[in-house]
């Protein structure tokens, strides 16, 4: 069980949406094993049309080739679940709208998939920003898919906050 509903993702979708509004500047999200739910949080706040430019899911490698551009030399050496994917995910999605900021899920929610080297529950993180910012991250989530999910909604929320919060748009 996580410790994350689906108020609470959306408190923290808010949060983001105030920082974007403050410094006017779009927000893409490209997603794989969260399926939408990211883009989904952010929507619920009324008014997010005016931070939220747009969100794709690519959920098999042959969208995010395709529609985000990741190169089959990355999938095919680092995997879907990896940082370097989901950096090219989230520079895809950068160039395929009109956001200052992007943000990529993808990972193993489970309960099958994972592997010695990446268990259930890992899942990886890119932030893409102005001035070519990007910073990645893998977390290894705890608990059913639904929490690996809402988990992986939460650290996405929470690294928008830290990386746009700070000044740097």
């Amino acid at each position: 069980m996580s410790a994350y509903d689906q108020r609470s993702l959306e408190t923290l979708a808010a949060e983001v949406g105030h920082l974007l509004v403050a410094s006017e500047e779009l927000l893409v999200t490209a997603e794989s094993c969260t399926g939408g739910w990211l883009g989904q949080c952010l929507t619920a706040i009324a008014g997010s049309s005016r931070w939220f430019d747009r969100g794709f899911i690519t959920y098999s490698n042959n969208a995010k080739s395709e529609i985000l551009g990741v190169g089959d030399d990355i999938l095919a050496a680092q995997g879907a679940v990896s940082e370097a994917t989901a950096a090219a995910m989230a520079l895809g999605a950068l160039r395929r709208s009109h956001a200052a900021w992007a943000v990529a899920i993808t990972g193993i929610a489970g309960p099958d998939g994972g592997s010695a080297g990446r268990p259930v529950g890992t899942v990886c993180f890119a932030w893409a920003g102005p001035q070519g910012r990007l910073d990645t991250a893998t977390c290894r989530f705890q608990g059913d898919r639904e929490a690996v999910r809402a988990q992986s909604v939460a650290h996405a929320l929470q690294g928008l906050l830290q990386r746009a919060g700070r000044g740097l748009g």
